[in-house]
């Protein structure tokens, strides 16, 4: 991704800034999508990717503020992003490709991830595929070598089999988008249900899987709620997970669901749902 061609946008535009709004809302898919993938033996994304907005320091009169650039290998936890960034920055020069750099989740331009061809995310994309002409979106689509469909729809979730898109506009304010996001909300990652009675029996029998803390301080039961994996929040729970144990940064579980937007898996773990 270091040699694509640039392709820019007004980043300070109305819809420039909802694109990023929007994107920011619907972070909570991708970080979902991305706690499976961590668990599959065969990778199923083929690009799993955030962008986001470096501050930049110059006393160069031309310098922009912020350099957007991408990052991958991507971890989350709640406040911050940390990946490796994918560009050579051109201005944010205190940065430097192939590194790991850790920035607050307000710096959250655009995510992006495709399974099986498909295209989910990409906010601020598609803006900028929108204003081009049918040969520059080409141009532009080639230089990533991916199709990135019709301009002006998103999804946030790969089409189930047998089962038709969940597309939406990419401003997210039409009735059929809301209708979409709630069910979406209301629903579950597919391995989340395909694995509900593995997890039941990994519970039972390594016990330790529901209080013992990985290296970061975080149990499992935090890394699931953050992820808005509610059936196994539930099985945690019914398995005897401490619902109100903080992390090393004194967040509860409830906490961290609430802050990637999951608010079905923070009533349930309030004993509200």
């Amino acid at each position: 991704m270091t040699e694509q061609p640039i392709f820019s946008a007004d980043d300070h535009s109305a819809a420039f800034q909802t694109a990023i709004a929007n994107a920011q809302a619907t972070f909570k898919f991708f970080w979902r999508e991305l706690s499976w993938e961590m668990r599959r033996i065969v990778p199923a994304l083929e690009i799993a990717a955030v962008k986001m907005s470096f501050p930049v320091q110059s006393d160069d009169p031309r310098a922009p503020t912020i350099e957007n650039m991408w990052l991958n290998d991507i971890d989350f936890d709640g406040a911050t992003i940390t990946g490796v960034l994918l560009n050579e920055p051109q201005w944010a020069t205190e940065f430097k490709a192939s590194e790991y750099v850790t920035l607050p989740f307000s710096r959250l331009n655009d995510w992006m991830y495709v399974s099986q061809g498909t295209v989910c995310g990409g906010f601020t994309i598609d803006l900028m595929r929108s204003d081009m002409s049918p040969a520059e979106r080409d141009e532009h689509d080639q230089a990533w070598g991916m199709d990135f469909g019709e301009p002006g729809v998103i999804e946030l979730v790969p089409q189930a089999p047998d089962q038709p898109a969940q597309r939406l506009t990419r401003g997210l304010d039409t009735a059929q988008d809301r209708l979409t996001l709630q069910a979406l909300d209301a629903g579950d990652h597919p391995m989340a249900l395909n694995m509900e009675q593995k997890v039941e029996e990994g519970l039972r029998q390594h016990p330790g899987m529901v209080s013992d803390a990985d290296q970061a301080g975080w149990l499992l039961l935090h890394r699931e709620a953050l992820a808005g994996n509610f059936p196994v929040v539930r099985a945690l729970l019914q398995h005897g997970a401490d619902a109100s144990a903080l992390t090393a940064d004194g967040q509860t579980p409830a906490q961290l669901a609430e802050a990637a937007g999951w608010e079905r898996v923070a009533r349930l773990l309030r004993g509200q749902a």
